[in-house]
């Protein structure tokens, strides 16, 4: 497999990991969403590789853990 696969898989597998993560919180990327007035693509585009720490706040609250643990490398300098 070659890098750019590896990094694709890797995210793919974070994003699934995340969604199964707040199903089992009890919530989810639409009802984080809604909670915030946004768009579902908006809340989807952040595990796909945009920024919005808004967002990326959110997920974390509801997983009872901070942003910098689920996206570490957004946050290394």
């Amino acid at each position: 497999m070659d890098a750019k696969m590896e990094r694709t898989s890797v995210a793919i597998n974070k994003r699934e990991f995340v969604k199964a993560q707040l199903r089992s919180s009890g919530t989810s990327l639409s009802q984080i969403g809604r909670d915030l007035g946004l768009k579902p693509s908006t809340i989807s585009s952040v595990l796909s590789g945009a920024r919005s720490q808004k967002v990326e706040r959110a997920i974390a609250d509801a997983l009872k853990n901070e942003p910098q643990l689920i996206w570490p490398e957004r946050y290394s300098p």
